[in-house]
């Protein structure tokens, strides 16, 4: 055989490779986009179906189902979903999430007066019917600390979106604020002795070389000037050395 016949041997076989290897990744593109696409799924719609069928469905649907909430509703009867998202009709593909609210049926409870109880004494209140405190914020309030002195909803309130009550505790007086006075200029001695006379603490005291003849003079201070400070503050100061 000559090498012209060799060659054209060589280049036949070249292109059949190169046609089969072709051949070959359209076929896998198209296998893997009917594979995703046979993944997708149209999101049925799960508003007014008891959680369980919907737990059912989604799962047989190859999607997660997640409960975020429940939640009062005259609309729909207890357990059955109240609320979807992403809508009926989205395209949804295998694994991704779908958050409900679960419905508790109508609210059959009343908020009781929880106002002056300890934070303790609220919350067995609140458990004892049906109710969970959901925050508790502390603040400062005239008289005794760790009693309720506001609550949301209010007693008595029989609409309830949710099995829930947000109260807010007393964190007892509020402690004395002082506004800092500017000391930088006095001699540290006499600063320190006015401090310690009205119960503060003087902490780091660092002398600073500089061209001033007088020594002790403050130049610096922390907490600065002009700044509101508790009785527990702690001063310190940088002073010609």
């Amino acid at each position: 055989m000559g090498m012209r016949d060799r060659l054209r041997s060589f280049f036949r076989l070249f292109l059949l490779f190169t046609v089969l290897v072709a051949v070959a990744l359209v076929s896998a593109i198209t296998t893997i986009r009917l594979t995703i696409h046979g993944r997708q799924a149209n999101m049925p719609k799960l508003v007014g179906v008891s959680l369980e069928s919907a737990q059912r469905l989604t799962a047989y649907l190859g999607l997660e189902l997640k409960v975020e909430d429940k939640l009062y509703s005259a609309q729909y009867p207890a357990n059955t979903i109240a609320q979807q998202m992403p809508p009926p009709g989205t395209r949804m593909k295998m694994g991704q999430h779908v958050h409900v609210l679960v419905s508790l049926g109508p609210p059959q409870v009343t908020v009781p007066n929880m106002v002056g109880d300890s934070v303790r004494a609220a919350r067995i209140n609140a458990m004892q019917r049906g109710l969970t405190v959901a925050e508790a914020a502390v603040v400062p309030w005239p008289g005794d600390p760790d009693q309720v002195v506001a609550q949301d909803p209010p007693p008595a309130t029989t609409e309830l979106r949710t099995p829930t009550v947000n109260l807010l505790i007393s964190g007892g007086d509020e402690p004395a604020a002082y506004l800092c006075p500017r000391f930088v200029g006095q001699p540290i001695n006499e600063v320190r002795r006015i401090l310690e006379k009205n119960g503060f603490k003087v902490g780091e005291v660092a002398p600073l070389a500089t061209d001033s003849g007088s020594q002790g003079v403050i130049l610096t201070q922390s907490p600065p000037p002009g700044g509101k400070i508790g009785s527990d503050a702690v001063f310190s100061f940088q002073v010609t050395k």
